[in-house]
């Protein structure tokens, strides 16, 4: 199978990312709580989850998504995370449909997980191009992302309609000359979270 079309597990020593299974659903709500009142994303409930799965599994068999179930070195089911909108004719993807459990948020848990996705975008699948999309007034996502070292390209204005607000997405990405000072940076903030490369 090509590695376009398979989720493979990536571990390191904070997260491990494995594929999603519909098994996760009862770990995964419980990881979700919390998180229903943020604004800018949509989160699935008890009520919503199989048809969001439903959904997330059909781009997957379509090759547009590669989902991944987020555990943290507890082994502990903490979120979701995805390589996206993937073009392998274009060789470009994007990192988002990301949610993680309030417990792991400002750990080194997501800096070595997005580590990860991108080696695995830039090195494995050979992408000219990663993409991370967010809500223009998440500035915490934001500030993040710019952490990681991508570059702002541009805003969508007037984007999408998430539980009743208009969202302007903030578009940012990383292109493949770029992602060796990328990874360097990534790993000097790794190593102050104590993870090795």
């Amino acid at each position: 199978m090509s590695v376009w079309r398979e989720t493979p597990t990536l571990a390191g020593r904070h997260v491990t990312l494995r594929p999603m299974v519909r098994e996760d659903c009862e770990e995964l709500l419980l990881a979700f709580e919390g998180l229903h009142s943020l604004f800018h994303t949509t989160v699935p409930t008890a009520e919503t989850f199989d048809a969001w799965y439903d959904r997330v599994m059909f781009d997957t068999a379509a090759g547009r998504n590669l989902p991944f179930t987020v555990l943290d070195a507890d082994g502990r089911i903490s979120g979701v995370t995805r390589l996206m909108r993937m073009s392998e004719a274009h060789r470009r993807v994007e990192i988002g449909g990301t949610l993680y459990a309030p417990r792991v948020q400002r750990t080194g848990l997501n800096t070595e997980a997005k580590y990860m996705l991108l080696g695995h975008a830039f090195e494995m699948l050979s992408v000219n191009c990663v993409q991370i999309r967010t809500d223009f007034l998440n500035h915490a996502s934001r500030r993040a992302i710019e952490r990681l070292g991508a570059r702002l390209d541009g805003i969508l204005r007037g984007h999408l309609i998430l539980n009743g607000h208009l969202r302007d997405s903030a578009v940012y990405s990383i292109l493949a000359h770029e992602w060796p000072g990328v990874r360097r940076n990534l790993e000097l903030l790794m190593a102050r979270h104590g993870v090795r490369a």
